[in-house]
């Protein structure tokens, strides 16, 4: 039996057009799990409900096994108190600087977009053993390392006579793979993404707008597709609504959301119905619609899973209409 490790970066997934969420997918498709009936994977990372792979794995009908990981809310509390206290001192807060340098060239490089075949590459495995050898060094296991020996350990415990595919934090991996004989990394030099990779990208590129953006040719982009079971229509619509409202266009935002809200259906990814219908919300809102708006924040509020920024967004907006700024 054996283990085949899988590094996941949590949110920064929807930095990566290479390596994102769809990317993942497919890698566990390119392992041969697709060829299964029931393709499960086991869950050792973030136990945030809005992780990216909440959403995609179980509409690409991959499963997810879950009871690997604890909840170590504690150790950020003990770790905060130990930062508070050597804050207090000089060499205190010299080792705290030691740390947080550590720290920003690890995030400045786990957040340069890779391939596949480079995120369980031999530099990037080095890297994450440095950084944390580095923390280590400056601040002790323990608290200063959110515990993460014990930690770790016992997550290796945990999988322990497991196989299958694992998802687990990069950084994590050069520990699990000493902790656990039988793991080892997929190979993924001939790994090469595909509609799904791409259809993830485009999207989440839509989501996430800058000053320097060709707007034209994003929504250009986002009209050619009809989207996947991991990327449906619908959010590629909603993606879309989102540039309109960016610059004012309440009008044709509206009708691209009203056409996604239409088309949601339960195989769709479980927080693409709250991100809808609260962006909905607020733009029926700013077209003076309140009375619709108001129903449609508390349609978010009544659905199983909703994103916790889309519950924020129908919070605010039942409290208070929104109104759209666009200065600045």
């Amino acid at each position: 039996m054996s283990l085949t490790l899988l590094p996941d970066l949590g949110d920064l997934l929807r930095l990566h057009p290479q390596y994102n969420a769809g990317t993942v997918v497919e890698i566990i498709r390119h392992l041969g799990g697709a060829q299964s009936e029931r393709t499960e994977v086991l869950w050792a990372t973030d136990l945030d409900p809005d992780h990216p792979l909440r959403d995609a794995l179980p509409a690409a009908r991959i499963g997810i096994r879950d009871g690997f990981t604890a909840d170590w809310a504690w150790a950020e509390a003990e770790h905060g108190q130990l930062q508070g206290f050597l804050s207090q001192y000089p060499q205190g807060r010299e080792r705290l600087r030691g740390a947080a340098g550590a720290e920003r060239e690890f995030a400045a490089l786990v957040t340069t977009p890779m391939t596949a075949a480079q995120m369980v590459g031999n530099e990037l495995l080095e890297a994450a053993r440095a950084y944390h050898a580095a923390t280590r060094a400056a601040l002790d296991e323990g608290p200063g390392t959110h515990w993460r020996e014990k930690r770790l350990s016992e997550l290796a415990a945990q999988l322990s006579g497991q196989t299958g595919v694992v998802i687990a934090p990069l950084d994590d991996l050069p520990g699990l793979l000493d902790l656990l004989p039988d793991s080892h990394l997929p190979a993924l030099t001939a790994f090469a993404p595909g509609e799904t990779s791409r259809l993830r990208a485009l999207a989440d590129r839509a989501w996430q707008l800058r000053e320097d953006d060709d707007l034209n040719a994003l929504l250009a982009a986002l009209g050619r597709e009809s989207g996947d079971a991991v990327t449906p229509g619908a959010e590629l619509s909603a993606a879309a609504a989102g540039i309109y409202l960016a610059v004012g266009d309440l009008k044709a935002a509206r009708e691209l959301l009203e056409r996604a809200a239409h088309t949601l259906t339960d195989d769709v990814p479980r927080s693409l119905t709250g991100l809808t219908l609260a962006r909905l919300g607020q733009v029926r809102d700013a077209q003076g619609d309140r009375d619709l708006a108001t129903r449609t924040y508390r349609a978010v509020m009544a659905l199983n899973h909703a994103p916790a920024i889309a519950r924020a967004a129908a919070e605010a907006g039942l409290k208070e209409p929104f109104s759209l700024n666009l200065e600045g």
